[in-house]
């Protein structure tokens, strides 16, 4: 699998497709909104699958560009140490090996013989070194070579999740566009409301910053997958924020839910990244105990809202401090 296929995989995973008919509108507003909410949230969660399973892809494809340089390396030693033993073994037959008796034979004095049989010593034991390491780099090259037929089947595996993962995605998305559609112009106003866009004062220190940069985003739109800098998705906003401040955190709400440690709902600080739903598949940031900013979802842009209003919190993990 070259690096361009890869590329192009990944290229081709991000255009979105348009819906191409309205749908019956539902009975009432309430019904519509609620609807829209759901098919969402559902589409958030598929959204960051896909995102995870472009992670294992490129984790398959740096494991695979390593083994494909240690075969390299290790062909390069074989050459090296193969030409050192065919060296040896030419020196032994030209009679640069002696054995004991034709030492004796040749020297002119006791020491003349001394210093032959410690010639012959260090010749041998050159050669045996030689042919050690040639059989370790041989092995060295087998090994490497076994774990690049592993690292890409486990590429091909990836690649066959994300094409799954894409096309649930891409059919979420319709629904969701189809719902958001259906809704009356006073439901869209709401949705599409910024909030509150004032000056919000951030503490001192890194996770202020990361904070102050979140902030700095909202009005921005939602994408499904986007990585910024005009529009962002959830955890992709998150990172971004952290990585202004030159910390780095995973792409997903799945991995950002590993990193830093676990904070009650009681501490909760600015900069510390909230977690939404038992599947882990939203995250904010907290301003303080009551607000968060966060990108929600397509059709709503990156504003602050109350920690709770969110979502059901399922845990809140501190980056820094």
């Amino acid at each position: 699998m070259t690096a361009i296929a890869v590329s192009a995989l990944l290229g081709a995973a991000l255009p979105l497709p348009q819906a191409v008919a309205d749908p019956e509108p539902p009975g009432n507003a309430s019904e519509a909104l609620q609807k829209y909410n759901d098919l969402s949230h559902q589409a958030e969660a598929l959204n960051e699958e896909h995102l995870r399973a472009q992670e294992t892809l490129a984790n398959a494809q740096g494991s695979l560009d390593q083994a494909n340089r240690d075969i390299t390396a290790a062909q390069q030693a074989q050459e090296a140490l193969r030409g050192q033993v065919d060296l040896l073994t030419e020196a032994s037959f030209e009679g640069a090996r002696f054995g004991q008796l034709s030492a004796l034979l040749v020297s002119d004095s006791q020491q003349d013989f001394l210093n032959r049989m410690s010639a012959l010593g260090v010749l041998a034991g050159d050669n045996a070194e030689a042919l050690q390491g040639l059989s370790d780099a041989v092995d060295l090259a087998n090994d490497a070579a076994r774990r690049a037929g592993e690292a890409a089947d486990a590429a091909n595996k990836a690649i066959a999740d994300i094409d799954q993962r894409k096309a649930a995605l891409d059919g979420q998305i319709t629904e969701a566009r189809e719902a958001y559609r259906s809704l009356s112009s006073a439901e869209r106003a709401a949705l599409n409301n910024a909030g509150d866009m004032s000056a919000i004062p951030v503490p001192a220190g890194k996770a202020g910053e990361a904070l102050a940069f979140a902030l700095r985003q909202r009005g921005k739109d939602y994408v499904y997958g986007s990585n910024g800098p005009d529009t962002w998705d959830c955890s992709s906003l998150m990172q971004a924020a952290y990585r202004s401040v030159g910390i780095a955190i995973p792409r997903t709400t799945y991995g950002q839910a590993t990193i830093g440690r676990s904070v009650t709902r009681n501490d909760v600080k600015a900069g510390d990244l909230i977690i939404y739903y038992s599947g882990q598949t939203h995250v904010a940031m907290a301003i303080d105990g009551i607000r968060a900013v966060h990108a929600s979802t397509e059709g709503v842009p990156v504003k602050v809202q109350d920690i709770e209003s969110i979502g059901p919190v399922d845990v809140i993990r501190r980056v820094v401090g």
